[in-house]
């Protein structure tokens, strides 16, 4: 059976991002690793309490010879736009949640709004990366996800 371990977001400085998703989302740190073989390569995952068997990887942009500067350049461009990808959050409450950020420093790129799937809203980290936060309906989160789909 394969199971997902690890997402990864891009991050333009490590210890800013380790900064705002522990103090400012709550989450813990699963691994902080430096591989001096590889350069002093930083393994560097954060995940939610409770949730252990899944981690964020916080990926510095690598430069040559892992990736040409165009390329890190075109990642970084992406980014500033919130198009390097998204993280999908959920709650029970996202209006409690969304004021617990709000009052740590998070800054919404949309209030709560009441969507066809529940309520929901977004934010993005301090390297551009996109956040959704939602608080699924009842009748939404318990359909498989073809029927979802087709909604």
């Amino acid at each position: 059976m394969i199971r997902i371990a690890n997402a990864q977001v891009w991050v333009h400085d490590q210890d800013e991002a380790l900064a705002f998703y522990t103090q400012k989302l709550g989450m813990e740190v699963r691994a902080d690793v430096t591989v001096p073989e590889m350069g002093n390569f930083r393994w560097l995952t954060v995940g939610p309490p409770g949730q252990e068997d899944i981690s964020i990887t916080l990926m510095a942009i690598p430069g040559p010879p892992v990736m040409d500067d165009q390329s890190a350049d075109q990642v970084r461009a992406l980014m500033a736009k919130g198009f390097a990808g998204a993280i999908f959050l959920t709650t029970d409450d996202v209006q409690a949640t969304y004021e617990e950020l709000r009052a740590r420093g998070v800054e919404f790129t949309e209030a709560p709004e009441e969507r066809p799937y529940g309520i929901d809203s977004g934010f993005r980290d301090p390297s551009g990366n996109t956040f959704r936060l939602t608080e699924l309906r009842e009748d939404w989160a318990d359909q498989p996800v073809a029927e979802q789909a087709a909604r």
